[in-house]
């Protein structure tokens, strides 16, 4: 299994100002400039999908997997022979709020896609959280 790990605190924001950016998923594109679209219909629920699509790829569908409301979700992308998840986490710390992003393969086709998917992935995690922020930022000016 592969793992990465990121996370970044940052001074002055509220944590129910990122999870509103966060469940608002068909505008995920806001902050994530490699993505075409995102198409959610439904609640924000363990169990419902959605749809993503990364400039000059197919889209693929993405199922909520883990929700803990107001402070982290996973999401599961399948494979042939792999899943990939991706959590998201808050953490209230003294020195401001804390966004965790972790991304895992696991299967037995994961090395391939961990290098084809997951490991690009995780290399755009930083800046999609600065720009998530920046947007928080700029709403409570």
């Amino acid at each position: 299994m592969w793992t990465h790990t990121y996370s970044k605190v940052y001074p002055g924001i509220k944590s129910q100002d990122v999870w509103n950016i966060w469940v608002d998923i068909s505008n995920w594109p806001q902050w994530h400039p490699d993505l075409e679209y995102c198409k959610f219909e439904g609640s924000f629920s363990v169990g419902n999908y959605f749809m993503l699509k990364p400039k000059g790829m197919g889209a693929v569908k993405i199922e909520l997997t883990k929700i803990k409301s107001g402070w982290s979700f996973t999401d599961c992308t399948r494979f042939p022979g792999a899943r990939m998840y991706d959590t998201h986490e808050l953490e209230e710390t003294p020195q401001g709020l804390k966004i965790k992003n972790i991304v895992f393969v696991e299967g037995f086709l994961g090395f391939i896609w961990t290098r084809l998917v997951a490991k690009k992935i995780a290399n755009t995690i930083p800046k999609k959280i600065d720009l998530l922020v920046q947007i928080v930022r700029s709403r409570n000016e």
